[in-house]
């Protein structure tokens, strides 16, 4: 039976590869993007199914859920960092702004789309969410944002396996080939960034795209609540 998999955020980057890997294996995926402009030329590069939507909207979401029907895989990808505010507005305003704006994109984002596709999940179901090593270290209201969304993950697997849902997230190292950076990672830091790893090179959307994969296949089934770290060994665990 044909798998129906949901890719928020999947017009680019990490969530454009996972789409991408999914519709290889003859799912049938639907991606969202906030911009029609990026949504309807992806989906029909890769051909899938696009679907407008911002992800943080509680209607737009909604709406979404009842496009789509029954969901055997959940990927939340939307994310990333927010525009920076713009303005004269006072300080603590526009500090107040930025963390509404990444726990709206980097969290919110995840829980809303969940919730509205709960009822939806199979008994085989999967729900994956993108998480971030800078939740582990200096990463900010974004750091804390990818760590939130790894606390509420534990809780989530909680209240899903019992139904035989796996819920996990992947927190992912420096990825090459993503919009991330905006432009902004100096060569310098690329160096920094690989040179941190164990195997000294920097992660693909490829990575993250087959680890996705294999959470949602049949050999993954006893693994839940968990953050699977994909950095290259730039942040170990043990």
């Amino acid at each position: 039976m044909t798998r129906i998999v949901v890719v928020t955020g999947g017009t680019s980057g990490i969530g454009r590869a996972i789409a991408q890997r999914f519709a290889v294996d003859r799912a049938e995926v639907f991606i969202t993007g906030r911009h029609a402009d990026t949504v309807e030329p992806t989906a029909k590069e890769l051909g899938v199914h696009g679907v407008v939507c911002d992800a943080a909207d509680p209607g737009q979401v909604a709406s979404l859920a009842d496009r789509v029907g029954q969901v055997d895989v959940l990927v939340n990808a939307a994310g990333g960092l927010p525009e920076a505010a713009s303005g004269d507005g006072a300080p603590l305003d526009a500090l107040l702004a930025q963390w509404h704006a990444n726990l709206a994109q980097n969290l919110l984002t995840a829980v809303l789309t969940t919730a509205a596709v709960q009822d939806r999940l199979t008994g085989d179901s999967s729900v994956i969410s993108i998480g971030s090593i800078g939740a582990e270290r200096r990463g900010g209201s974004y750091g804390a944002a990818k760590a939130a969304l790894a606390a509420w993950n534990a809780s989530l697997s909680a209240e899903l396996a019992p139904r035989g849902v796996t819920c996990n997230v992947i927190s992912a190292g420096y990825i090459e080939g993503t919009n991330f950076f905006r432009g902004g990672l100096s060569d310098e830091r690329h160096r920094a960034l690989v040179e941190e790893t164990h195997n000294k090179r920097p992660g693909t959307v490829d990575d993250i795209a087959r680890t996705a994969c294999f959470l949602a296949s049949p050999g993954a089934r006893h693994i839940t609540g968990q953050t699977i770290h994909v950095n290259g060994g730039a942040f170990t665990t043990r």
